[in-house]
C-alpha cells in the first residue's frame, strides 16, 4: 500500500550529471516503491531560461528519459511523461494565474537572484513566463492532486507557494478540489564539481551520468586536490581535496583509511584518484551498461513517454473537469 501520490519533474536543459542523480533521481528510485509517482520531463519550464534557442530541446528530452530509465525508474510502476504532451498543464496554469497575486510571485526567493545571475551572463529573462514559473509548477503538482512532493531544503519556498495557491483556490470557489501537498525531504548526497565549486553544467565541472570508464577517469584525473601537497610524501590535507569528498560518497569503506594515509604522506594523489575511479566505475557499471543499451532504442523510449502521457492525461482530464465546474467555465 502506498503512502500517497507524488509529483516531481526535471528540466531537460542539457546532459544529466552525477550531481543531478545523487541530488534527486537516486531518491526517486527509492520513492517509487512507497508512493504512486508521476515523474515529468518539464520541457515547458525549460523554456523560461532557453526560449531563444530550442534547437536541442527534443534531444535533451530523449536523453533525460534514457537517464531516468537507466537509473532504475520503472515505466510500469510510475507515470513517466513529457509535460507538454499533456495540454492540461498549460490550461490549469492559465486559470490559476487569474487569481494568483503578483506580490506572491515577486517574493519567491530565487526570482530576483536568478534574474541578476542571468543578467550578468547577458541573458534577458525578465519575462512573463519566468515570473509565472511558480504558477506553472503549482499547476504541475495540483493537476494530479499530488499529496507529496520530494524537495530539498532550498525548494521549500516554492512548495509553500503551491500550498498557498491550493488554499486560495479552494477558498475562492468553496470546494476542496485540491489537497495541500506535503514536502518529502530527502537526504540528498551533495557532490561538488571537479573544480570544487557547485557541480553545474554552466561551470563545465560535471561528471556525466552514465559515463563509461574512460570518460570517468578523464574527469576524475582533472579533480582539484590539496594545492599545498607537492610530493607524495608531503603530509596532505584531505578535507580540502575534492577526490576525498568523492571517496566519502562512493567509497565509504576506505574513506577513513585513505584520509589517514593522505595525512601521513603514504598515498599519492594519482593512486588516490585511480582507487576512486575503480570504485565509481564498479558501482555505476550497471547504469552505464543499461544506458548504452537504451540509447540504441529510441522507438522504445518514445513508446514509454507516449504510454506515460496517456496515463497522465486521464488524471489531468478528470481534474480539469472539476476545476472548470468550480470556476463556472465549462
Amino acid at each position: 500500500m502506498t503512502k500517497g501520490r507524488i509529483f516531481s519533474g526535471m528540466q531537460p536543459s542539457g546532459r544529466f550529471h552525477l550531481g543531478n542523480y545523487m541530488g534527486a533521481l537516486e531518491n526517486w528510485v527509492r520513492l517509487q516503491h512507497e508512493y504512486e509517482c508521476f515523474f515529468s520531463i518539464v520541457d515547458l519550464h525549460a523554456l523560461t531560461s532557453s526560449y531563444s534557442d530550442t534547437s536541442k530541446l527534443q534531444e535533451n528530452v530523449m536523453e533525460m528519459a534514457i537517464d531516468w530509465l537507466s537509473a532504475g525508474l520503472d515505466p510500469e510502476k510510475n507515470v513517466i511523461f513529457v509535460q507538454s504532451h499533456v495540454k492540461e498543464h498549460a490550461e490549469l496554469a492559465l486559470l490559476l494565474g487569474m487569481s494568483t497575486p503578483l506580490s506572491w510571485l515577486e517574493r519567491v526567493p530565487t526570482y530576483k537572484d536568478k534574474l541578476q545571475n542571468w543578467s550578468a551572463q547577458g541573458k534577458d529573462n525578465n519575462t512573463y513566463g519566468f515570473l509565472g514559473y511558480p504558477v506553472l509548477m503549482a499547476a504541475d503538482i495540483m493537476l494530479y492532486k499530488a499529496t507529496c512532493v520530494p524537495v530539498g531544503e532550498d525548494q521549500s519556498a516554492h512548495l509553500e507557494l503551491t500550498r498557498e495557491i491550493v488554499r486560495r483556490f479552494n477558498y475562492l470557489y468553496n470546494r476542496e478540489v485540491f489537497p495541500e501537498p506535503q514536502a518529502v525531504f530527502s537526504k540528498a548526497k551533495v557532490l561538488p564539481g571537479i573544480d570544487g565549486r557547485k557541480m553545474s553544467k554552466s561551470y563545465g565541472n560535471t561528471i556525466p551520468f552514465g559515463a563509461g570508464p574512460e570518460e570517468m577517469w578523464e574527469r576524475i584525473r582533472m579533480m582539484t586536490t590539496d594545492p599545498q601537497r607537492i610530493k607524495k610524501t608531503d603530509p596532505g590535507h584531505p578535507e580540502v581535496c575534492i577526490v576525498y569528498a568523492f571517496h566519502k560518497v562512493f567509497n565509504p569503506e576506505e574513506y577513513e583509511e585513505i584520509g589517514a594515509r593522505c595525512r601521513a604522506g603514504e598515498i599519492g594523489c594519482v593512486e588516490c584518484k585511480k582507487r576512486l575511479a575503480e570504485k565509481m566505475n564498479a558501482l555505476l557499471a550497471d547504469i552505464h551498461t543499461k544506458r548504452e543499451e537504451l540509447s540504441k532504442k529510441p522507438e522504445y523510449i518514445k513508446e514509454v513517454l507516449d504510454y506515460g502521457a496517456q496515463r497522465a492525461r486521464k488524471e489531468a482530464e478528470k481534474t480539469m473537469a472539476e476545476v472548470k465546474t468550480a470556476m463556472n467555465v465549462l
